[in-house]
């Protein structure tokens, strides 16, 4: 007869040990597959995607599905909505224009970068602009321009909207010179960053220009090289929310 007054044993705790050499493995694998992954050749959309499907794992606990989902068939996916469609065209424009550029990109005349107003490609106002003018050094600068008109110009961009800004450091100008002050210089030299793209083929309507003088500097300007990385044109191609 069965004593009433026993204890039965205590059951272990916790998740079974094999799970922790699983839960290593799967680790690996993962950090396997984001080396290979090459982030600049993927849509930017879609690694937000990636991404999200992450958020809330926790402890034994399964991430979201990247899986198509219900409303699929009625073609009702996420990636479908206006707002996705701009963002892959922008990925799209970021790609080539990494691919197009390279050669500028890795001297440091053409720099490439995404934020909140969309696309930015920043063109180094010393490689292509005169000193203290706003004439645009032609020799360096025609092929860069041309392949920038291409771009633009591209399929994926009817309908977008661009903006040139014009920056530059906070030296003052010659006052004896043609640029009263560094706002006038900063407009001129985006105006004629879009003359010369409406010559190669761009329309002007698509456009916007603006010049910030030394108000948006990159970097604090405590060296010749900090101003210089200041000086800049950008061409931005617009998101929706920045038009």
């Amino acid at each position: 007869m069965a004593n009433p007054k026993a204890k039965c044993p205590k059951c272990p705790e916790g998740a079974a040990d094999w799970l922790n050499t699983y839960a290593d493995m799967v680790t690996l694998l993962l950090c396997f597959f984001v080396l290979l992954y090459n982030v600049a050749e993927v849509e930017t959309s879609r690694l937000q995607g990636i991404v999200a499907s992450f958020m809330g794992m926790g402890n034994l606990q399964g991430g979201k599905t990247l899986e198509a989902g219900q409303l699929a068939e009625l073609g009702n996916t996420v990636m479908s909505l206006p707002s996705m469609r701009s963002a892959r065209s922008l990925d799209q424009a970021r790609r080539k224009a990494i691919t197009e550029f390279q050669p500028e990109i890795r001297t440091q005349k053409v720099r490439i970068q995404e934020d909140e107003r969309g696309l930015v490609i920043s063109l180094a106002a010393d490689a292509y602009f005169r000193s203290a003018s706003a004439e645009i050094n032609m020799d360096q600068a025609r092929d860069v321009l041309v392949r920038l008109t291409d771009l633009l110009t591209s399929p994926a961009m009817a309908g977008k909207k661009f903006r040139i800004e014009g920056h530059t450091d906070s030296s003052a100008t010659d006052p004896d010179g043609p640029w009263r002050s560094n706002w006038e210089l900063s407009v001129a030299r985006s105006v004629n960053v879009l003359h010369r793209l409406a010559e190669y083929g761009a329309d002007e309507n698509q456009f916007q220009v603006s010049g910030f003088g030394a108000t948006v500097p990159l970097v604090a300007e405590q060296t010749p090289e900090a101003a210089a990385y200041n000086r800049r044109v950008d061409i931005i191609i617009l998101s929706d929310g920045h038009l």
